[in-house]
């Protein structure tokens, strides 16, 4: 925690060289203005060359007071304590992607501190026994928190995190994760000249279901679009588990079609 109480979360007290950050704006002035990097709980100069790249009257046309903007970090004397940072070197992309990640290291902390009190822990000590666990495993710590979500105990116990955490992180954050399902789809154009067709078909179709009879993640549905046309959907909450099943099937399915002298093709669905 900082000294104002905002929760902080990196765990070394200064940013790196050319990090992207996230900066409130506290004091303005003709030359430049200081903001405080909501991460670390320090405060940053921005110059006055280092607000914008287009041409402006004051500063104040650019900032204001209490607004959040994304920087760069331009120099950082760990010995003085000082960081400059400048908004102008910033691309709109990485500002998207900063604001994107920094949304969900927030999310990632109010749950963090739901833990903490429900244990009775201090914040700083989940973030240590907790949250950087996961991020080293899972690169964020919402990520990780998503993975919980997803496997419970499994994915806590890769990120090596102690048995003293494990039951009340999985509760919060199955409680407050809702995990989105990924869809893909597909159609079948399967022909055959032989008389007993109907059941060639069905039996090749039969083989894509078979292969993947161990794979319980994954909601298959197959039906008739209309002879020779048949739909697959795959439905699932991790995307990797999903791909593999369309996988096992379409290539059940035309190993059988084949063997069974069938003419076949598969058309993917655009997502």
């Amino acid at each position: 925690m900082s000294s104002e109480g905002t929760p902080t979360y990196k765990r070394s007290k200064y940013p790196e060289l050319y990090e992207l950050v996230i900066g409130t704006v506290e004091k303005i002035f003709e030359h430049g203005a200081f903001v405080r990097l909501d991460e670390y709980g320090i405060s940053a100069y921005c110059p006055l060359n280092e607000v914008s790249r287009s041409w402006f009257r004051g500063i104040r046309e650019v900032l204001k007071i209490g607004q959040k903007r994304v920087f760069k970090v331009i120099r950082v004397d760990k010995r003085k304590g000082h960081v400059d940072v400048s908004l102008k070197r910033v691309s709109d992309q990485e500002r998207r992607d900063k604001m994107y990640r920094w949304k969900r290291d927030q999310r990632a902390l109010k749950l963090l501190e739901l833990i903490s009190k429900r244990l009775g822990k201090r914040l700083g000590e989940v973030l240590k026994e907790v949250g950087w666990k996961l991020e080293d495993a899972y690169g964020e710590m919402y990520a990780g928190l998503e993975e919980v979500a997803r496997r419970g105990e499994e994915a806590l116990e890769e990120a090596d995190v102690g048995r003293e955490w494990i039951k009340v992180v999985v509760e919060i954050a199955k409680e407050n994760i809702e995990i989105p399902s990924v869809k893909i789809a597909g159609v079948f154009t399967i022909r055959t000249l032989e008389g007993d067709g109907v059941n060639r078909v069905k039996e090749a179709l039969l083989e894509g279901l078979k292969r993947i009879g161990g794979l319980k993640e994954a909601e298959v549905k197959m039906y008739t679009v209309g002879p020779p046309r048949y739909r697959v959907e795959i439905k699932g909450r991790d995307y990797k588990i999903v791909e593999r099943a369309l996988k096992e099937i379409v290539d059940g399915v035309l190993d059988k079609a084949k063997e069974l002298n069938c003419e076949v093709s598969f058309k993917r669905e655009k997502r």
